[in-house]
């Protein structure tokens, strides 16, 4: 055989590897994980230990690395899951087992529900510190209150093994190749669940939340409905966990509430890769392998904490992204190294090509202005959006006094003050980001005073931010598909079963935006690779997939070079088509010739409201704000 043809062979075979699923590579390793196990000291018993926590731990990877919200308390939903089914069993109450699973299961989620109420209302170390207290005050529950019904310090024994009647014969599925057949067909199962969770629109917008909240909830998403969905999802896969650990023990001890029990399945996640799904199974792999052998080495004793301790600490050090994650980065780098080489080959042969005439990519979706002229701002009817008397005091602080602004239907506004003139203030407050102390916010004649962000977004008001706000480690088609999925589908939507990639106008509706922006040939990599000025260019891409009729820019030209202003203010002017446009900037030149109108605020207070040409000339504006003009 050539060498032509092994590297043909060699290339079929890759090719096959990428378009099998992830499901049926996991089959394969988990057929081959118990004899694995085997040779190296292990049992088939600690291959299903290694698959129930690796369910546990595919549920505390939703939570923790696609919501971003680190739970310290999962052993509670494992515990309860664990025992509701135990005692069912035990107790003769329910003799199906499929049943008792199940009322298991929403045993846990229910629970969830009543502990989401409370953990939600925090975030980051709060949350999680809350998790910790319900967890202990479930341990301590266990084994006082509800000893009765859990056996307290003894816990549950003689949960039964599951037995399937085939004619006159019974078959009691106890633990061995039996259970484990049977146990890596569920993980099987949870996997493929999980995956479809994290790649759908829910998980996709869940994903946001845990990058940027403020931003995903700016743009019309619930994202306290979605952080709840998380949570409750994490919860019925540790009740699925605790039922079948309980069945396959044949006993639930006290440690199904444990401290230890949520622990655990933070630092199997941690050592196999966060955001990976299968980094929990491995993480779990190593952890219980190590347990077990160590255990089992003379000498060592209970030291065997202390070495798994400082091989924790060694793995969270050297491999920040976990073992799969590791791997996965390796493959990632070496797609965006043939990318990149791709990338440079092109432009090499298209530096041979004429050269084509220079084109305005603004005009890509919108036109331009000459293309389709803006329509002109109306004099009558109601304000496109208006601020009426708003007042705003922090303690002491008064930030903003009776200011008024009313922009008309089709205009684009300037807003201009000096630092700490208010006009940010003003902004959070017209975009219902922060409550006014008194006065009220109209949008076309409505009072929507007070509303939230979320609400607005959904009316049509939607705005750029001062700084930045973006989802870095998405790529340019995915930051525009989290408002473009809340445009599409409100602002809460459990649709674990619909898929992204196959919704074609969606993806029509990401890359005409992108070519609006001018961003097009930047669609490869992660949006922390751009520039400033592409930074700001899509933020404002982000805003505009809303559909606003109002849209509000806090300082878009902000730390922008000179030819990237040219390019923001194109984006500007493309996106005013048929719209209200409220920016607020300091780059005077660029404002007066873009702005149909200025206001100008000093010390939280209106100063002047005229054109362009009218606030130039006004010395009271030339003495607050531009320090005046010298008289002959």
């Amino acid at each position: 055989m050539t060498a032509q043809q092994l590297a043909a062979r060699a290339g079929g075979v890759r090719r096959l590897a990428v378009s099998l699923p992830t499901e049926c590579w996991i089959v394969l390793a988990l057929a081959l994980m118990p004899f694995l196990l085997l040779a190296g000291g292990g049992s088939v018993d600690t291959a299903i230990r290694i698959l129930l926590w690796g369910i546990f731990g595919l549920g505390f990877d939703i939570l923790f690395g696609y919501a971003g919200m680190l739970s310290f308390g999962q052993a509670a939903f494992f515990g309860t899951g664990s025992f509701v089914t135990a005692y069912l069993l035990v107790s003769g109450l329910v003799t199906n087992f499929l049943l008792a699973i199940g009322a298991g299961v929403v045993a846990s989620m229910l629970f969830s529900v009543l502990v989401g109420m409370v953990a939600l209302k925090r975030v980051g170390i709060y949350f999680s510190m809350i998790t910790f207290a319900i967890g202990e005050l479930c341990f301590f529950i266990q084994h006082s209150v509800l000893s009765r019904w859990t056996g307290g310090d003894n816990g549950l024994p003689g949960v039964p093994h599951p037995v399937f009647q085939f004619g006159d014969r019974s078959f009691e599925l106890a633990s061995g190749w039996g259970m484990y057949a049977v146990i890596a067909t569920i993980f099987v199962a949870t996997f493929w669940f999980a995956r479809r969770v994290v790649t759908s629109p829910f998980g996709r917008v869940l994903n946001a939340t845990r990058i940027n909240p403020e931003r995903t909830l700016a743009v019309g998403h619930d994202v306290q409905r979605y952080k709840m969905a998380a949570f409750v999802v994490a919860a019925g896969y540790a009740g699925l966990a605790g039922t079948l650990m309980g069945i396959f023990q044949s006993y639930v001890g006290p440690d199904a509430f444990a401290l230890d029990t949520s622990g655990q399945v933070v630092m199997q996640t941690v050592v196999g890769g966060v955001r990976t799904l299968i980094g929990p199974l491995v993480g779990a792999a190593v952890w219980i392998y190590l347990r077990d052998i160590l255990q089992q080495i003379p000498g060592i004793g209970g030291m065997w904490k202390l070495i798994l301790g400082a091989l924790f600490i060694l793995a969270v050090t050297t491999m920040r992204r976990g073992i799969v994650g590791e791997i996965q980065h390796v493959f990632y780098k070496r797609r965006m190294a043939a990318a990149a080489a791709a990338a440079a080959a092109t432009e090499k042969l298209a530096a041979f090509a004429p050269a084509a005439p220079p084109a305005d990519f603004f005009a890509a979706a919108a036109g331009t202005a000459t293309a389709s002229p803006r329509a002109a701002a109306s004099d009558d009817g109601v304000p496109a959006i208006e601020a009426r008397h708003i007042r705003k005091q922090f303690g002491g602080l008064v930030a903003l006094e009776d200011v008024c602004l009313s922009v008309r239907e089709g205009e684009i506004m300037g807003l201009i003050g000096p630092n700490g003139a208010g006009k940010s203030t003003l902004f959070r407050i017209l975009t219902g980001e922060m409550p006014a102390t008194s006065g009220e916010v109209h949008f076309r004649g409505r009072n929507i005073t007070g509303v939230g962000v979320r609400e607005a977004c959904a009316m049509g008001i939607s705005k750029s931010y001062q700084i930045v706000q973006v989802y870095p480690e998405l790529s340019l088609r995915e930051n525009l598909l989290v408002p473009l999925l809340a445009r599409q589908r409100g602002a809460f939507r459990f649709d674990v079963m619909a898929s992204v990639k196959r919704d074609g106008e969606l993806m029509k509706d990401a890359d005409r935006l992108l070519a609006m922006m001018g961003l097009s040939d930047r669609l490869g990599g992660p949006v922390s690779d751009l520039s400033y000025g592409e930074k700001r260019r899509l933020e404002i891409g982000i805003a505009l997939a809303t559909q606003p009729d109002v849209l509000l820019l806090d300082e878009p030209l902000a730390g922008l070079s000179p030819e990237e202003r040219v390019q923001v203010v194109g984006v500007i002017k493309a996106a005013s088509i048929g719209r209200t446009t409220l920016v607020v900037e300091h780059d005077m030149d660029a404002l007066f010739g873009l702005a149909d109108r200025i206001a100008v605020l000093h010390m939280g207070r209106n100063l002047a409201v005229g054109p362009p040409a009218e606030i130039r000339e006004n010395p009271i504006v030339h003495s607050a704000y531009m320090g005046g003009r010298d008289e002959d």
